[in-house]
């Protein structure tokens, strides 16, 4: 059995007042927690102060993988269990941790149920599973700057039991402004190396709505599956254009001769 005192949380955050204390509530028995600020003015320091297991660093957003990476060198233990500023543990999942043996050569899944303010939804998202527990010296993030995740080559996936909750959007106005966050960091990753148009965008985001409103039966979530459909559908659209036009800032900068 593992004592979870060897474990290091490790959180990068911005502005997440809205959501951080219950996260840091539900990590109280971990001795530390890393919170890895990307400069936050909403009060998220503030609050993550009154916890003495937060272990508060502050410093710039360079993508998700390299600043998860970049995060986790924080941490005291070289078990770290990655979370987002959003995911709530639960009592079972903390118990569970404390009856398993790490091994070295392996990593640790989560399942995640995903919310809607206090809503579940259960089509559109549905439940993921992802990497999150992983020995430091023997693995980490890659560097994408979106879609980021634990590198796993030749190492087993264990999952890991007990829940935990996601609460990624607390209002409509977080959808538009993480679409067009997304959007651009994926139109920098890919500029230069993959091709866009119009017309991709178009579609992509034509078929991103199909998908997930009527093939993943979003309408079965109400009105909180409306407005996902909707943003995966403008996030594709503007990714896709702003590839486009970021390809063609290069091209004509190379016929130009600048």
């Amino acid at each position: 059995m593992i004592n979870i005192s060897h474990i290091s949380c490790v959180i990068i955050v911005k502005n997440a007042a809205e959501t951080i204390v219950p996260v840091l509530e539900s990590l109280t028995a971990f001795d530390e927690v890393v919170l890895y600020d990307n400069g936050s003015d909403d009060g998220t320091q503030d609050l993550a102060k009154e916890y003495p297991n937060v272990n508060l660093v502050e410093g710039a957003f360079l993508g998700f993988g390299e600043t998860k990476q970049k995060a986790a060198g924080y941490a005291k233990n070289n078990w770290v269990l990655s979370l987002d500023a959003d995911e709530v543990l639960s009592e079972t999942f903390i118990e569970g941790l404390k009856e398993l043996s790490l091994d070295d050569h392996c990593v640790y899944s989560i399942l995640r149920s995903n919310f809607y303010k206090d809503r579940e939804v259960k089509h559109c998202w549905g439940k993921d599973i992802i990497v999150r527990l992983y020995n430091r010296t023997k693995t980490g993030f890659n560097s994408n700057k979106v879609h980021e995740h634990v590198v796993v080559d030749g190492m087993d996936v264990i999952p890991l039991q007990g829940a935990v909750k996601h609460y990624p959007y607390q209002n409509i106005s977080q959808f538009i402004i993480k679409l067009d966050k997304y959007s651009s960091l994926f139109a920098e990753e890919n500029k230069g190396l993959k091709s866009s148009s119009p017309l991709k965008a178009f579609l992509s985001s034509n078929f991103s709505f199909f998908k997930t409103y009527i093939i993943k039966r979003g309408f079965m979530d109400g009105s909180p599956g409306l407005v996902i459909a909707f943003s995966h559908m403008a996030t594709n659209f503007y990714k896709y254009m702003k590839l486009y036009e970021l390809n063609k800032t290069i091209k004509n900068g190379v016929g130009n001769g600048n």
